[in-house]
């Protein structure tokens, strides 16, 4: 595989004007804002990362010429709200502020336990319900007509066409898991209007050729036309694991790590709700049976904190070695603690959680990295245990795909944690199973090849890398 094109896609804090209690009440409460403080928004630069997608594209058109199709994925939860077919203003980043109050406007029609049993979620503050839920309460949400997640918006700018990858509206907290359609009546309790979310589509379906003007813009012939995916990054992920056999657990890893099993149907249970697991749609009605847990993003903000605080800009590599020849004993901290989930100065954060459950505090970078992996192999540790326990599912091995696979450290860590083999790769998991679902749906691999089929492929081009657990 060819790397054409590779962009930041960074999220931007916007202002937005002062809370105003008496002018609008509710959108100062839900922008977790008091009355006449200043109100910022935390958005997503959309029409930015359309243009680099667009410029990615014309690259590949170019260099081959004979493309047929194209697939989107990206993260999940986060929409844009339109009226019309126009977009109501930029996506807000899931890491937005103003999801408190739309999870405590949930909770108050429909409480935590029943919220599990409909829709099989774990429980993330930022789900796209709780942001629904604060859209509605500022009233944005009543402009619009339609909600699109991202790849099912970019999706749309291609092609005109509006529809709901199932993988990724699974993450929106308002899919039946067992029906893998919308929950009408859970939208009704939630003020959520009908019609406010489009058709659901499978992967592998075809969502239509590219507009004409699109087309012509980027230079791509008549007939090429996008293909639905996992639209949901870690759903494509998965389909790349180079497993031969079920008996896997995977780790997506990179901003999050998403660690889990795939089964065939789901699993909720009040045991599963209290561990905080989650039932998401994978790739031919698989169930990807998963819990988010943090991941990179701790390291890169702790190094985006010290790369402020020095001036300088610090070599990744050199902190990793340094971090991995760390002696002292090393403090193993929560990193589900939601006070990791928005940005800033990650090491403060991790400082004060030490303190405040009285183990020891990092004195410096590679001390804190050091930290922040082996708090990530504890929880790696913690979620494969559980997930196998409450599956009833054997966990023979370890596959970690996605950018933490290139880190030796949390590699060798996790397998040392989890007693386990880890096969690390391939890093560019998603993309590969994005490709693979297109080339079965186009008839350039046997169509009707199942998940296994298309899992043998990488396993026979790939070789991963293989970390046993030292000392045992």
């Amino acid at each position: 595989m060819q790397h054409v094109a590779r962009f930041p896609n960074q999220p931007v804090r916007v202002y937005e004007g002062r809370a105003d209690a008496d002018a609008d009440a509710g959108a100062g409460a839900a922008a977790g804002q008091a009355s006449g403080e200043a109100a910022f928004g935390l958005h997503w630069n959309i029409l930015e990362l359309y243009r680099s997608v667009g410029a990615g594209l014309r690259s590949a058109l170019r260099d081959e010429p004979d493309v047929v199709s194209i697939g989107v994925d990206s993260w999940a939860v986060d929409y844009a709200l339109l009226r019309g077919g126009r977009m109501l203003g930029a996506p807000y980043n899931y890491r937005d502020e103003r999801t408190t109050a739309g999870v405590a406007a949930v909770h108050s029609v429909v409480g935590p336990a029943e919220l599990y049993r409909l829709n099989g979620l774990q429980h993330l503050p930022f789900n796209s319900l709780f942001q629904l839920a604060a859209d509605r309460a500022s009233g944005d949400l009543a402009l619009a007509d339609t909600v699109l997640l991202i790849p099912d918006l970019l999706g749309y700018w291609l092609t005109g066409v509006g529809v709901a990858e199932i993988t990724n509206a699974s993450t929106t907290g308002l899919l039946n898991p067992h029906t893998r359609g919308w929950d009408a009546e859970l939208m009704t309790r939630l003020g959520l209007p009908a019609g406010l979310l489009p058709r659901l589509a499978e992967p592998g379906s075809s969502l239509g050729r590219l507009l004409p003007e699109v087309a012509s813009d980027l230079g791509a012939g008549p007939g090429v036309g996008v293909t639905l995916v996992g639209s949901h990054d870690t759903a494509s992920a998965v389909v790349a694991v180079p497993a031969t056999d079920d008996d896997f657990a995977y780790i997506s890893s990179g901003t999050w790590s998403l660690v889990g099993v795939e089964l065939e149907s789901p699993v909720v249970s009040e045991e599963g709700r209290a561990a905080n697991f989650t039932n998401e749609g994978g790739v031919d009605g698989r169930v990807r049976y998963l819990k988010n847990v943090s991941g990179l993003w701790l390291l890169s903000e702790s190094v985006r904190t010290w790369e402020r605080a020095s001036g300088t800009p610090i070599e990744l590599a050199e902190l990793l070695a340094r971090a991995s020849a760390v002696t002292a004993p090393v403090s193993v901290f929560d990193a589900a603690d939601d006070r990791f989930i928005t940005p800033g100065d990650m090491p403060s954060r991790i400082a004060d959680w030490c303190r405040e459950h009285g183990v020891a505090v990092p004195q410096n970078p590679a001390e804190f990295t050091r930290s922040i992996l082996e708090s990530l192999a504890v929880a790696y540790a913690t979620t494969v245990q559980q997930a196998a326990e409450l599956t009833g599912k054997t966990v023979s091995a370890i596959h970690i795909v996605g950018g933490g696979s290139l880190n030796e450290l949390l590699c060798q860590l996790t397998a040392d944690r989890t007693g386990l083999t880890v096969l690390a790769g391939p890093v560019e998991a998603t993309a590969i199973g994005n490709i693979l679902v297109q080339a079965r749906a186009a008839g350039m691999v046997p169509v009707g090849s199942s998940l296994e089929a298309l899992r043998a492929v990488v396993s026979a081009t790939f070789r991963p890398t293989r970390y046993r657990p030292r000392g045992r």
